[in-house]
């Protein structure tokens, strides 16, 4: 019964930003801590950022520190991720689940996954 749905993928050109938002559905997002992940073509899913359900503890892979942040709104119920000076590498399906901390691998106890929002960096 948990749904996640998430939104704000598109066409940006290099260096451009995006902010993706990750919405629940039939639960209190504040109950759980959000990951995002994403798929890029030929590539396996890797996770890209999270945030705890307090919202004060937040993890970013390698690749995107310094360039995306991570962050909540427990009152409207939604998780974002701002992405800053894009890259053509992360071009993906970026997706978000419910998970029960970011302290865990990637993974680890993952409840529900959204069914994703298409970003693409291309000139």
């Amino acid at each position: 019964q948990l749904q996640l749905v998430e939104s704000g993928g598109g066409l940006v050109q290099p260096g451009g930003s995006l902010r993706l938002s990750c919405a629940a559905s039939g639960f209190t997002l504040n109950n759980y801590a959000i990951g995002w992940f994403r798929q890029a073509p030929g590539k396996e899913r890797e996770g890209v950022s999270c945030i705890s359900s307090s919202g004060g503890v937040t993890k970013h892979a390698d690749s995107v520190k310094g360039r995306f942040t991570i962050s909540r709104d427990n009152a409207k119920n939604t998780v974002y991720l701002q992405m800053n000076s894009l890259k053509p590498e992360d071009t993906a399906v970026y997706y978000c689940a419910a998970k029960s901390a970011c302290f865990t691998s990637w993974y680890a106890d993952v409840r529900s996954w959204g069914q994703g929002t298409q970003v693409t960096v291309s000139s």
